[in-house]
């Protein structure tokens, strides 16, 4: 709460200065004291409010200065528990514990700040009475307060400090840009000079630009090649940036209670997902890094990952370094002789003649003004035609290529989904998991004889687009079979 205040206080604070009045300034430290004190004595008396019980059969919170709150969650609805630490509880040695609840959004169940010890052994008494397994309670017992012994776990996958930096030059971003322009817009009134003022920055470079021009093509071509280069260094070290503070730490392991996952520099997070969790798998990759066999793998989960169903398990990692942990989870990547089937021809003839259709569309309305323009704005321009021509061309040869890497197929155990073209993602979800299936038709697919296959996975979603409708009934009818064969009473314990 206290950094909330650091902008109404810089507000105040310029309104002072603007007024002329000196004396005023003289009484900003005292309302700085005021308003820390307010914020101190309210945080504090929320604190001494909140209290929380573990029971026997669930976990009872109760909040409020005023007026009380109190919610109660029995331990079967609760998927999991992570733990979270952001910057400052991590120097003092506080977690946030989180528990996911499948609710999502504001109504997860939250307990900040623990300690470290009982925020860990919080989690695991949670889990052990979630499964209905005997222990004693952490919080009340003071042979069961002693920290909980450590698991033997298996490391998986992690990343060193050099993988780190590697991945961050993969994820170029210009995000700081973004954030610059909009810190100019909500604070330029307090910079010397008006930031938008055009005219400004045309006297400021009009000089240096003129000069540039007189050395010749030559410094000016050096000239733009190296005003290029710096916006490829400021992308990358953005990226290294991000990808350090989120990433700092990765290392995922293969416990009794499943997947345990830690990451983060500034903010740390400890993520737990039971293998029996894992609903299926994502393997996906860039336009860049898929020339250097990196991809990426996470899993879909019912338990949720900042918000995603999502859960990232190696961001960055060769295909013989995601082996192991896609096999752990109960997964196999496709075999080589996999019968893989592409889309509907029909589906990819649609999209084209949508995408290069409106286009062609536009080219011409613009062609017709270039001739018949009785007001000569466009008179002459025939040529801006080719604008959205060329653009209806890219488009058709996009749907093209993205129609023939996208293949399917289906084995006695697995589903596979196979995407994209120059970023290519691979999905596998386990025929057992899979809980319903529906084939949705639009009236142009019905007219064209095309389906998408939407499949209800807990978790997540999987959904196969623009297949046959012959394909569609086939793999739902194989897919409704393995339903009918499992228990889902039993399949998660």
């Amino acid at each position: 709460m206290i950094p909330q205040l650091i902008v109404p206080m810089l507000f105040v604070s310029y309104g002072m200065a603007d007024d002329g009045i000196s004396w005023k300034l003289a009484l900003l430290p005292l309302i700085v004291v005021i308003f820390l004190a307010s914020v101190i004595a309210v945080s504090f008396l929320q604190w001494r409010r909140f209290t929380y019980r573990v029971g026997t059969t669930d976990i009872k919170v109760e909040s409020g200065l005023l007026s009380r709150a109190a919610r109660s969650v029995p331990f079967e609805r609760i998927q999991d528990v992570s733990l979270e630490q952001k910057f400052v509880p991590r120097l003092l040695g506080l977690v946030e514990v989180k528990f996911e609840t499948g609710a999502g959004g504001k109504d997860e169940l939250k307990l900040a700040y623990l300690s470290e010890e009982q925020g860990e052994a919080l989690r695991e008494l949670v889990r052990e009475r979630r499964d209905g397994e005997k222990t004693a309670s952490v919080f009340g017992d003071s042979e069961a307060s002693e920290s909980v012994p450590a698991e033997q776990a298996e490391t998986l996958f992690a990343m060193p400090p050099k993988r780190l930096v590697t991945f961050g030059m993969f994820e170029f971003s210009l995000a700081v840009i973004a954030v610059i322009g909009g810190l100019a817009q909500q604070f330029d009134f307090l910079l010397p000079f008006d930031i938008w003022d055009w005219q400004m920055w045309v006297g400021i470079f009009s000089g240096p630009t003129e000069q540039v021009a007189a050395l010749g093509i030559m410094a000016q071509v050096f000239g733009a090649g190296l005003a290029i280069l710096s916006l490829l260094a400021l992308g990358v070290v953005t990226g290294v940036t991000r990808t350090v503070l989120r990433d700092w730490g990765f290392r995922l392991e293969r416990t009794s209670k499943g997947f345990r996952r830690r990451r983060g520099l500034l903010t740390r997070t400890d993520v737990v997902m039971p293998v029996h969790r894992v609903q299926a798998i994502k393997v996906g990759t860039g336009l860049v890094r898929r020339r250097f066999g990196w991809n990426g793998l996470s899993f879909v989960s019912l338990a949720q990952d900042s918000g995603s169903s999502s859960h990232v398990v190696a961001p960055f990692a060769q295909q013989q370094e995601l082996d192991p942990i896609i096999a752990a989870a109960g997964f196999e990547s496709p075999p080589g002789d996999l019968d893989w089937h592409r889309s509907s021809t029909a589906d990819r003839n649609v999209s084209m003649l949508i995408d290069g259709g409106v286009l062609a569309f536009v080219a011409l309305v613009v062609f017709a003004l270039a001739v018949l323009d009785p007001f000569d704005v466009m008179a002459g321009r025939e040529g801006f035609a080719m604008i959205p021509l060329a653009l209806g061309a890219f488009f058709c040869a996009r749907q093209y290529y993205l129609w023939r890497h996208a293949r399917n197929a289906i084995d006695a155990d697995q589903l596979y989904r196979r995407v994209g073209w120059l970023a290519p993602s691979l999905a596998i979800a386990n025929r057992v998991k899979l809980q319903s299936a529906e084939i949705s038709q639009g009236p142009i697919a019905r007219w064209c004889g095309y389906a998408t296959l939407r499949l209800g996975l807990a978790g997540g979603t999987f959904a196969i687009e623009g297949i046959p409708v012959d394909r569609a009934r086939s793999l739902r009818r194989e897919v409704l079979e393995s339903i009918a064969r499992t228990d889902f009473s039993a399949l998660n314990r």
